[in-house]
């Protein structure tokens, strides 16, 4: 039987959140595809106008064990900074997950600049906590790294998503 795990993750950085928003959220289609060129071959919009309810397929580039994934929006306020969203096939989902979604929010934080933080709801299929356990810790490394290549970009490149 399955069962639902939650999980947080919160990282700190010095980009003014309101560009981070923008840059990582709003047009991460964009800019995943500048900041990691070889990882991802593209993202579609194969449903909606980008709003709640838009469906996203991402395809990884050749020879990634992930060949692609659906994400389905659930909710964007750019005015608070929120984005929602629910992994509904492919991707990380595999054997182990029925579904795993995300609850995004960029705050500000004045002694930083802001904090990004993610809460994930994986909703399992099985009870194989030790193979769970390693792909959600496996998630978060993977989080970690998108985050922190976007970030090194927005520094080297201070007049984008101003």
């Amino acid at each position: 039987m399955g069962s639902v795990i939650v999980d947080e993750l919160q990282i700190s950085s010095a980009i003014p959140p309101a560009r981070l928003f923008k840059s990582f959220i709003i047009d991460s289609d964009n800019l995943m595809l500048k900041v990691l060129p070889g990882f991802f071959k593209s993202f579609e919009t194969i449903h909606g106008d980008g709003g709640a309810g838009t469906v996203k397929l991402i395809t990884w580039a050749e020879g990634d064990q992930i060949k692609s994934a659906k994400h389905r929006t659930d909710e964007i306020d750019e005015a608070n900074r929120v984005f929602k969203y629910t992994l509904i096939e492919g991707g990380a989902l595999e054997d182990d997950f029925e579904l795993i979604s995300y609850d995004m929010k960029v705050e500000d934080d004045p002694d930083v600049g802001c904090v990004y933080k993610v809460t994930s709801k994986y909703h399992t299929k099985g009870d194989n906590q030790n193979v769970i356990q390693e792909k959600i810790k496996q998630g978060h490394e993977g989080a970690k790294a998108f985050f922190h290549a976007v970030e090194a970009y927005l520094q080297a490149n201070p007049n984008e998503y101003n």
